[in-house]
């Protein structure tokens, strides 16, 4: 597979390439003549159509001439009147290194979503990095100016500070990614191509992707078929209540109906952390393992066919004070089954340095319970 390209582009990158505006005109009057031509040849074919009178003609499904919305369009429409005024447009300009290590100007363009009425907004790092200027637009015309809080560019994360001027601003509410189900609708928010508003609608396609990136490896995304385009990236991924599940970060630009978003449940982590201390500690268990799985675990006699096998136990960790050993199969966590590393990992990344879980360990014949504290993850 192709490595994922972020959803977002710089305005210079986006101008028209190909032909000169006058081929397109040609374009468009050659077919308005084709069009003509072939309904001429038609009408001397086909004979005329009996007379319609007024009365055959059908009424409006609803009063005033509307069409009568169907129920899951009308979910969609809900959705959209309710989260499209907190989806902002975010341009930037700054400097970026060459290849040289010469600085050069560069603009930017990306979306946000508004998190809080008092004006924190939640984005990409990639939309805002190296930039020294930020202007966020909201969905009425209103432009903002925005200062970074924080970044996390291992999430791709970062929030931004807006003065909402004495007026709350409209914020969107953060969802349960963890509650996701794969085929559940998702739709997808955010300001393509220098477009303005755009929404497009698919499906939760995956759970738990990871994804390389330029200096990083992004791990439990959602992957989504909903149209995600450059300059969607830091725009919403919302579900059917109208809560925001994701932040959408990247497309994978060789294929159709892929697009990858931050679950909220990572990005309520995150953001907190930064609002609180302008940085992101994550926590840290402590052992190296492998995944339990049904063949690994008939190979070699394992006690469970589910969950992580440590392989090491880090001196000094909350992993080793909680008396864990090698070949220790931890199999639930907080209650919680572990199918394997993903679930395994998901359950300590959405915990807090200091946080003590409860872990269930076969060991041997024995099923222990075991408290860790979860420590800091420590320097790479």
């Amino acid at each position: 597979m192709s490595t994922p390209s972020p959803a977002y582009v710089p305005p210079q990158e986006r101008r028209p390439r190909g032909p000169g505006a006058g081929w397109w005109v040609l374009v468009v009057v050659l077919a308005l003549l084709a069009g003509a031509a072939g309904g001429y040849v038609s009408a001397r074919r086909v004979p005329a159509p009996a007379p319609v009178s007024a009365s055959s003609i059908p009424a409006p499904a609803a009063p005033g001439g509307v069409v009568r919305v169907q129920t899951e369009e009308s979910v969609v429409i809900q959705v959209v009147e309710k989260v499209r005024p907190s989806v902002v447009n975010i341009q930037t300009r700054g400097f970026a290194p060459d290849f040289f290590g010469q600085l050069f100007p560069q603009e930017g363009a990306g979306s946000g979503v508004i998190v809080s009425e008092d004006g924190y907004v939640l984005t990409n790092n990639h939309v805002i990095r190296n930039a020294t200027q930020i202007r966020v637009r909201l969905l009425d015309g209103t432009e903002l100016e925005g200062r970074v809080v924080g970044t996390d560019p291992p999430s791709d994360l970062a929030v931004l500070k807006v003065s909402p001027k004495g007026r709350k601003l409209p914020a969107a509410e953060l969802g349960d990614s963890h509650a996701l189900k794969v085929g559940q609708l998702a739709i997808a928010i955010g300001n393509p191509f220098g477009l303005g508003s755009t929404v497009t609608v698919g499906v939760v396609s995956a759970l738990n992707r990871s994804i390389q990136v330029p200096g990083f490896v992004i791990d439990h995304l959602i992957q989504t078929d909903a149209a995600i385009n450059p300059g969607n990236s830091g725009g919403a991924l919302v579900n059917s209540a109208g809560q925001v599940i994701g932040i959408n970060t990247a497309i994978i630009p060789q294929a159709q109906g892929i697009g990858f978003a931050i679950p909220s449940s990572v990005a309520r982590s995150v953001m907190e952390q930064l609002i609180r201390t302008g940085s992101v500690q994550r926590p840290f268990f402590g052992v190296a393992y492998v995944e339990v799985t049904r063949e690994l675990a008939q190979a070699y006699g394992l006690a469970a066919d589910h969950g992580v096998l440590v392989q090491q136990v880090v001196p000094g960790s909350g992993a080793e004070a909680a008396g864990i050993r090698a070949l220790d199969i931890i199999v639930e966590m907080e209650g919680k089954r572990l199918e394997g590393a993903a679930d395994f990992q998901r359950e300590i990344l959405q915990r807090r340095v200091g946080d003590v879980v409860t872990v269930k360990v076969v060991r041997g014949g024995q099923r222990l319970q075991l408290k860790v504290r979860l420590g800091p993850r420590p320097a790479q």
